[in-house]
Parts: structure tokens; sequence; C-alpha cells
């Protein structure tokens, strides 16, 4: 079975003992059935990880004991921050959870003038608890050690007035290729839109405030599917993805 990594709002020093939060605590005890003796890989978002070892485990409570410092990264080089306006049912979920497979740094879920989803107050509070959640569980199986940011929810008309990258890029069917630029750039701002696309004047307010038009190609994409095709053509151009030389 290969080795499970876990995540721990606590901070980490090496070789010394602790008790995990209760969520951790019942994955690794009831789900996976892990007793004391059993290895274990520990990473608290701040960057590296560590070796842990189960020292007691009882049905609600795990103690481990960690060793050294492992200073391992799979950050990408290229920051992406991922503004997405919220979508219905699970899509979000998907788009979350991919998005940080694929090395974003930052994702903030926007309102626009089509978006269906209304969150407000508590719940949209609740909601970014739970969209955190899910990055983090994507972080354990896919070996990132530090957890991408999930910002509050905010507007469209916010995020694209105050975000910050040295390349905007706004994804609409109508769009053409991106211009050149000097250089490879080391942060990225993607913005995608709602399942009904974004009205022509938050595209027009977009590149305004500087972000290219970017098209993918010429099929339409579903809303769950472009940022991620996006977001994989970013990473192949200036991050870390590309394929291997065949064996």
């Amino acid at each position: 079975m290969r080795t499970p990594r876990i995540h721990t709002a606590q901070r980490l020093t090496a070789n010394s003992r602790l008790e995990l939060e209760a969520g951790p605590s019942q994955h690794l005890a009831r789900s996976l059935r892990m007793g004391p003796g059993a290895a274990l890989v520990l990473f608290d978002g701040s960057g590296g990880e560590y070796p842990a070892t189960i020292v007691e485990a009882g049905r609600r409570c795990v103690v481990v004991e960690t060793g050294g410092h492992r200073p391992v990264e799979t950050e990408s080089p290229l920051a992406v921050h991922l503004g997405i306006a919220v979508s219905r049912g699970e899509r979000m979920d998907w788009i979350v959870q991919k998005a940080t497979e694929l090395g974003v740094s930052t994702i903030s879920p926007l309102t626009s003038e089509r978006t269906e989803v209304r969150l407000q107050g508590e719940r949209a509070v609740k909601k970014q608890r739970h969209w955190r959640e899910v990055a983090i569980s994507a972080c354990e199986q896919c070996g990132r050690n530090r957890v991408p940011g999930i910002q509050p929810l905010s507007s469209l008309a916010d995020w694209i007035d105050s975000v910050s990258a040295e390349r905007k890029f706004v994804l609409h069917h109508r769009a053409g290729p991106p211009g050149r630029a000097q250089g490879d750039p080391s942060s990225v701002a993607l913005l995608v839109g709602p399942e009904g696309g974004l009205s022509a004047a938050e595209i027009d307010s977009a590149g305004r405030c500087q972000f290219a038009a970017l098209q993918l190609g010429p099929r339409v994409m579903r809303t769950e599917t472009a940022p991620l095709a996006a977001i994989a053509i970013l990473q192949s151009r200036w991050g870390d993805m590309g394929l291997g030389s065949p064996a």
C-alpha cells in the first residue's frame, strides 16, 4: 500500500510526538485500519514533509512521532491565480481538486452577472472552508506540500481590479491567440466565467484591466473543462509540466 500523506494544521517539527486532529485520526485508524508501527508522511503546508510513525491508534485519536524534515518541493515555478465563477453542484469541487493537482497557487471563487449560485454570509464562509478541505485532500493525493490559497468569495469586478500578476488572461470563445510578450512570466492570473459565460461588459472590463483575451481552440468547452485545459497549457509553456522522454 502506498504510504499515506496527511495534512495537519499543527506546526510540525522534527523528532516530536503529536496527536492528530479528529479527521485524519479517524481516516487512518478506521478507514485505513492503520495501527502502531505504521508509517505515514505528514505536511503542514509550510514546505517540505516529515516521515512519521504511528505510536498510538484509538478510534478517535492517533498519536504519531515525526522523523527528520525532508525539504521536498513539487511546486511549479509559475504561480497561477485562478479566478473562477462559482459553478453549480459538484463542478466547483472538481475544479478546485484538479486545479490543485495541476499546481495552481491561488483560487478565487467569483460571482458574475450570469452566476447562478448565490452564496452569502455564513454559507459563503462554509463553502470556502469546504473548498479548502478539497484542496488539502488533493495535495495529500498528488504530493504537494503547500496548499493553494482559497480566497473568500468576491465579485468579478473587484477581483479583476485588484489581482496582481505579470500576465493576465480571460477565457472566452470569441478570442484569438495571445499576443507575444517579452520573457517568461513567473505569475499568471486566469479568469474563467460561469456556465453561461462572461457578459460582453465583463469581457470589456477585464480588457481594461490588462487581461488579454484567450481562446483554447475551435471547440467550446464546459466551464469545468476550460480552466483545467488552460492551466495545463500555461504550466506546459511556462511552468513545470511536459511530456517525458519515452522509454
